[in-house]
This record gives C-alpha cells, sequence and structure tokens, in this order.
C-alpha cells in the first residue's frame, strides 16, 4: 500500500549529530559535576528535552536545575547549528524526492528551535509540511506520540504513513504509531536487533529511500 505521508526523524536520518548531543551533554555533565554511566548514551536517545535534562540532573548527577541544563545544553547545540548543521549525505536530496510523491512531515526528539534551524539552513521549510518535536505531545520516543501528531498535521492517519528511523527508541516509537517503518540504523549506535525487526525493511542510507517507497506500490 502506498503511504500518503511520510515522517522523518531528524537526528541520525537527516543530520549526522547523535554523536554530537553526545558529545555536548557530557561535557555539560563533566563541568557540572556530574558522572556520565554506562548506557546513558543509548537511555536519552528519543527522550524529549525535559526527559534528557531530567536524566542528566537525576541519574547522572549535573548539579542544576532541569531548565538550567536544557538551556545550556541547546544553547551549545544551537550555536554549531548557527554554522552549518551536520547534514548526512543527499539527505536534502532525499526529502525533495519524496515530497514530490507524499506530504513529508518531521517527527523529532530534538527541539524546536534545532528543527527550525535545520529547516532554515537547508530551506526545506516549504517543503515540509508539518515538524513536531517530542517536548511539544509531552512524551518521547519510545512513546508513539510524536508520530501520532506528525500524521494529525499531515492530516492523515498514522497507518497511512511510512516512517523513517534510526534508533532503537525511534523504531519503536514509529512502530507502536502504527505506521510503516523504514529503518536506516546509526552506525556510531546501532538500534537493538529487537527493535530493528519492526522495520519494514532496512536501508543502508536516506538515499535509498525513494525506491524503496515507490516498491511499496507494486
Amino acid at each position: 500500500m502506498r503511504p500518503t505521508g511520510v515522517i522523518f526523524d531528524l537526528d541520525g536520518v537527516l543530520v549526522d549529530s547523535e554523536q554530537l548531543w553526545d558529545q555536548i551533554r557530557r561535557e555539560v555533565v563533566a563541568e557540572r559535576g556530574g558522572t556520565w554511566a554506562p548506557g546513558a548514551t543509548e537511555a536519552m536517545m528519543g527522550m524529549s528535552t525535559p526527559e534528557w535534562a531530567r536524566y542528566l540532573v537525576n541519574e547522572l548527577g549535573a548539579d542544576a536545575s532541569w531548565d538550567e541544563i536544557a538551556t545550556e545544553v541547546i544553547d551549545r547545540m544551537a550555536r554549531r547549528y548557527a554554522d552549518e548543521p551536520p547534514l548526512l549525505p543527499h539527505a536534502t536530496e532525499a526529502v525533495r524526492a519524496v515530497a514530490a510523491d507524499h506530504l513529508v512531515a518531521i517527527a523529532s526528539s530534538a527541539p524546536p528551535r534545532i528543527i527550525q534551524a535545520f529547516l532554515d539552513a537547508t530551506d526545506l521549510e516549504t517543503t515540509v509540511r508539518y515538524a513536531v518535536s517530542s517536548e511539544e505531545v509531552g512524551a518521547g520516543k519510545p512513546a508513539p506520540d510524536v508520530y501520532l501528531r506528525a500524521a494529525r498535521g499531515l492530516g492523515v492517519a498514522a497507518t497511512d504513513c511510512a516512517a523513517v528511523e534510526d534508533s532503537s527508541n525511534g523504531l519503536r516509537a514509529a512502530a507502536a504509531a502504527g505506521t510503516t517503518v523504514f529503518a536506516v540504523p546509526n552506525p556510531h549506535f546501532p538500534p537493538a536487533a529487537d527493535a530493528l525487526a519492526l522495520a519494514h525493511r532496512v536501508l543502508t542510507g536516506v538515499q535509498d529511500l525513494p525506491a524503496a517507497l515507490r516498491e511499496l506500490t507494486r
């Protein structure tokens, strides 16, 4: 069945930013007297801003309020984006190719400020019909909320959408929403086998998505 909408994750799918988020969070935690714990990186993938800010303070011991820690991390990330977003190869071309035949949305755990910076830098604001951050829906991935909101923003059912994800929690969120899931595994933080098994198809890169979507109609 040909999907009406296609919903892209941002970090790890269109921008190579998972390592950057990880680096900045580690720096801030260390500066604030906390201690990075094994598995912390994977645990925070897909979390909304309030969720990972609480995690940095409550679980890793950063000496700051939740709001302070979130502001510091996002400010540093925004400064990196101001120079040039770390785009993955063929990302903008893939989004434009998909948008020629589908309604396109972004459903990301990145805060709205970072999503907007990406859209501004790539001139994709008119191509992407709807963009939503998990911090705007109250629950981060693996909860399906951000995907359900993105589908509503496009005016279609989530079951009429395909989703593109790279992380374990993202794959779980997209599957829980009822979308047809395409995985583009993050080579730096590979998804768990059980999460990867939820994907309709595993792609080597986002550039393979337009052809994979066409195959759904055959």
